[in-house]
């Protein structure tokens, strides 16, 4: 058996730390949460929820009921820390499932959302397929994913975005994210993309988690790093491979992309 396969994940240590990335940050958040229409009225399903950062963050702010999901049940047990620890118990919930083979029945939600989830399967279309299923007849598909503002992208460009979103994500071209919800039979279709700025995806963090949450996951970070090789070894692979291509804004960015059932 190969021993990379027992290794630990991108997502494994994320989980460990209680940190989700979401290129665009907040804000991107709060642009695709006003593109979807969601209101204190609607269901949202928020798949691939990571550790509850967004669903916690609709429950507050919006006051909608919110269904979190994701495939690492680690993910699972922080979203629901995070919704105690938040008051939203009330409003939001957490499960494991797969995006791909979601448990829901038709047209159950209002709102179906993603943000930098539908990167990762390797069957996209079937992914977005569920996310129709799931929305109620004039409900919302929203995407926020990782984008190719222009191809094909230099190898610099391809090694950086690796390390960065995962060595698994395949981002794709604004052209082919549409074509995912028109083969779903969504309408109405919005693509709107965004060049990546690092330093803003930084603040973004500081934004997202707050100060009190952000130096709380650099104390587990920490403390990780003490206790596990494994996290040594992917911190320095991080650092090696961590030199930001002078052309990475014209290549990677990252798209919201809606459509209407």
């Amino acid at each position: 058996m190969d021993t990379k396969e027992n290794e630990p994940s991108f997502f494994d240590f994320a989980a460990e730390v209680g940190l989700t990335k979401h290129i665009g940050g907040l804000e991107a958040t709060e642009k695709l949460l006003q593109l979807c229409h969601i209101t204190k009225n609607s269901y949202i399903l928020d798949v691939g929820c990571g550790v509850g950062a967004t669903a916690c963050f609709i429950g507050k702010k919006v006051g909608c009921r919110v269904m979190g999901v994701d495939i690492k049940p680690k993910m699972v047990e922080r979203s629901r820390q995070r919704a105690t620890r938040e008051k939203v118990t009330d409003r939001v919930e957490f499960r494991v499932a797969d995006a791909q083979d979601l448990p829901f029945e038709d047209n159950l939600f209002d709102a179906v959302i993603t943000e930098s989830v539908t990167a990762f399967p390797e069957d996209k279309q079937k992914a977005v397929n569920e996310y129709a299923r799931l929305v109620k007849p004039g409900g919302y598909v929203g995407l926020n994913e990782t984008t190719w503002l222009k191809v094909p992208p230099p190898p610099e460009v391809v090694a950086w975005a690796t390390q960065d979103v995962g060595a698994s994500v395949k981002p794709l071209t604004p052209e082919a994210w549409t074509e995912l919800l028109v083969v779903a039979g969504l309408r109405e279709i919005v693509s709107k993309t965004y060049a990546i700025n690092t330093q803003d995806e930084a603040k973004g963090i500081l934004r997202r988690y707050g100060l009190g949450g952000s130096l709380a996951i650099m104390a587990r970070m920490l403390f990780l790093y003490t206790r596990s090789p494994a996290y040594r070894k992917f911190t320095k692979e991080v650092r090696q491979g961590g030199v930001i291509p002078e052309n990475l804004e014209e290549y990677f960015g990252y798209g919201l992309f809606i459509g209407q059932k």
